[in-house]
């Protein structure tokens, strides 16, 4: 897994959707889903105020009492994987890690955690603001029954490389914790392909939230940080295997 410090470098390319998204020639994406959309036959158990210890990630941070092998960002924790990339997102205006992105195999994973209130889904309404934004740039979504539940894939119209016309595609997840809420973005081959989208997805199950104990308003983003040291990794023998360091992504837009 490669991490460290970010380089201090402009960011670039505001995404839109709120999340990493693919781009892709309308008749040149893989077919189907399964990287897209709602209730699924392997949905997480986490539920807001439920008690119960899940029987799946991701994970309440009283319901993971060992992390050893995972990187510590504050809100987040990450389990280390072998050949996962990590960048971490800052907003230029306050200069906040907002939301860290995974890459892993040629797809990525956008993660950000907000506050929620104890008893109540987030997801039901946010699953409608994106809907609407996505609808508002001349896209779709589509509610589909995923492996994380109800899940949505969006398409927003945009122009490919050879300046014909093609569309972003996302794949948005959430999962409803007690008092946090996780929302996960696949882009890439994992946001359309069931077996790419695998790896990123057991990664999105070691995913640990630490809401911490601090009253916060409903959707507030819970706080993000650069690791504070680099664990090593693994000695390999290829120069060319040694981790980078995360770069700077493009800002983010929250939810709420």
């Amino acid at each position: 897994m490669a991490f460290g410090r970010k380089k201090n470098k402009q960011e670039q390319n505001k995404q839109e959707l709120s999340g990493e998204e693919q781009s892709g020639k309308e008749q040149g994406e893989a077919p189907g889903a399964s990287g897209s959309a709602a209730a699924g036959s392997a949905s997480s158990d986490v539920m807001s105020g439920s008690e119960a210890t899940p029987a799946a990630g991701p994970w309440d941070a009283a319901d993971k009492p060992s992390l050893d092998g995972y990187v510590d960002l504050g809100a987040l924790r990450i389990a280390a994987t072998p050949g996962l990339q990590l960048r971490l997102e800052v907003e230029e205006k306050t200069q906040r890690v907002v939301a860290v992105t995974l890459d892993l195999e040629g797809s990525s994973l956008q993660l950000q955690a907000f506050a929620a209130p104890r008893s109540e889904s987030l997801w039901d309404d946010i699953r409608g603001q994106i809907g609407k934004s996505v609808g508002s740039q001349g896209g779709t979504v589509d509610e589909i029954a995923g492996v994380f539940g109800t899940e949505l894939l969006a398409k927003v119209p945009a122009q490919a490389q050879d300046g014909s016309k093609g569309y972003r595609v996302a794949r948005f997840v959430g999962v409803d914790g007690p008092r946090w809420f996780l929302r996960g973005v696949f882009g890439g081959p994992a946001a359309l392909n069931p077996e790419a989208a695998k790896p990123l997805e057991t990664v999105f199950r070691n995913v640990v939230v630490v809401r911490g104990e601090q009253p916060l308003p409903p959707r507030d983003l819970l706080q993000l940080r650069l690791p504070r040291d680099a664990s090593p990794l693994p000695k390999r023998t290829e120069e060319s295997d040694r981790p980078a360091p995360p770069e700077r992504g493009p800002e983010i837009t929250t939810i709420g």
